[in-house]
């Protein structure tokens, strides 16, 4: 079982944004992974990004880039 730690939880408002974020993360070698959106946050698509606080800036210019728009950016135990 993982430690449970403060990370950066990116959600999305469909499915196609998270699929799409997953497969530019990969492609631009930027951290993270797919995960279901934690209880304690609510959600459109039901699953989430989850990364390292310290990749935010990166993740978000990432994303400008490419066009994959986010729900909401959290920073919560994960």
């Amino acid at each position: 079982m993982r430690k449970k730690e403060l990370r950066l939880v990116v959600t999305f408002h469909t499915t196609a944004d998270a699929m799409a974020m997953e497969k530019e993360c990969k492609e631009n070698q930027v951290n993270g992974r797919l995960i279901p959106v934690p209880r304690s946050i609510s959600a459109g698509c039901g699953l989430a990004w989850c990364a390292g606080l310290e990749d935010k800036d990166t993740i978000l210019s990432m994303m400008d880039q490419v066009g994959i728009e986010h729900e909401d950016l959290h920073e919560c135990m994960v």
